[in-house]
């Protein structure tokens, strides 16, 4: 199946992803801040860059978006029908480098929390801020 927009209109639509301040992440940190939770952003003296830094906890969180960090078995990672090579080799560089920072982390003595995108849709939203919270209260 071909892609649905020209070359010029994917490329605008990809260019417009941001990287920082996503909706998943202004989530998470707005539920955070509300439950008494402080935090920094984007630590870059951390492996990895942690998109929030508990350092009271010593927990950091990435929140992934689940087709660029490769989220296995989720219906909002599919692999792009053009330049298929390119991509998966892209997304399995992701994979591998999150796995290395993240053992980094570990290795320092940090708690590392993943949430996924599809983890902070409404349906599953709850649950997902639930079980963070009962894993910080448990710190």
């Amino acid at each position: 199946m071909a892609d649905v927009h020209d070359k010029k209109t994917r490329s605008y639509n990809m260019s417009m992803i941001k990287g920082k301040n996503t909706k998943p992440e202004i989530l998470v940190r707005k539920f955070l801040y509300r439950n008494g939770y402080r935090y920094r952003l984007n630590y870059s003296k951390l492996p990895g860059k942690p998109d929030i830094v508990l350092s009271k906890y010593k927990t950091v969180i990435f929140i992934n978006g689940c087709f660029w960090h490769g989220h296995k078995g989720c219906k909002y990672f599919v692999v792009p029908k053009t330049r298929t090579e390119w991509w998966l080799k892209k997304i399995n560089g992701t994979i591998e480098r999150d796995k290395k920072k993240m053992n980094e982390l570990k290795k320092l003595g940090w708690n590392v929390i993943t949430i996924w995108e599809c983890e902070l849709k409404p349906e599953k939203r709850a649950k997902t801020l639930n079980d963070l919270f009962v894993f910080l209260r448990k710190l």
